[in-house]
């Protein structure tokens, strides 16, 4: 504070222009202003400077749809944005990003997965089934035309991720992998209404379309009249 700025607050106490907690909220301000520029500059000093250098990034091959692809990504790029961005396969969605909705959800080596929680980088030398490599509108997958028979779909964009989904329980069931609703582990899984709703069930269709899904899945496995 100024030797000015000291005589202005002293003339104005003396005239009772001033309270005291006016004094002392004058000081803690001029205090603040007077400190700052050294806080500030002290802050610039210690502040990391931001990196020139690029993100790292890696190649990586895999086979997608029956084709080879060599791509050199970021390694924080996710499966599903090298999909989307990259290759432009855009059929694959982005939901919740979060791997809890299955929108995105794509198989790899005949495994589903949720593509958004696995990073493109791990996937050297596999191969990526999406929803284009399933069918073409010329000759749909049984599973994309029973949808279209059940009206498995209402919004559609859940729907890649439920057909690419529903294939793969079909073959999880095939191979006699368990799920959580059977009663004996160990036993060989049965195609029924329960045992596929429980194993569609991180595959979220917010237009309701789970009863016609499992029509549908019925149909393909041979169990529905």
């Amino acid at each position: 504070m100024t030797n000015s700025q000291m005589k202005d607050i002293m003339s104005k106490i003396q005239m009772g222009a001033l309270s005291r907690r006016g004094v002392l909220a004058g000081g803690a301000a001029t205090a603040a202003m007077t400190s700052a520029p050294g806080a500030i500059a002290q802050a610039a000093t210690s502040a990391p400077t931001a990196s020139a250098q690029p993100a790292p990034t890696m190649p990586v091959s895999f086979e997608v749809n029956g084709k080879r692809e060599e791509l050199t990504l970021d390694t924080r790029t996710t499966l599903l944005d090298a999909l989307r961005e990259h290759l432009h396969l855009t059929g694959t969605k982005k939901g919740c990003d979060h791997g809890q909705c299955g929108a995105c959800t794509v198989m790899v080596n005949g495994v589903r997965i949720n593509s958004c929680l696995s990073l493109a980088v791990q996937h050297q030398g596999d191969k990526v089934t999406t929803i284009e490599g399933l069918g073409t509108p010329d000759k749909l997958h049984p599973m994309q035309a029973a949808f279209v028979k059940h009206d498995g779909y209402q919004c559609g964009y859940c729907t890649p991720g439920q057909i690419c989904s529903a294939v793969a329980v079909l073959d999880e069931i095939k191979r006699g992998v368990p799920s959580h609703v059977q009663a004996d582990v160990s036993a060989r899984p049965q195609v029924t209404n329960m045992e596929l709703r429980e194993r569609m069930s991180g595959n979220i269709c917010r237009c309701g379309a789970y009863s016609n899904i499992a029509e549908a899945m019925e149909e393909v496995a041979g169990v529905r009249a």
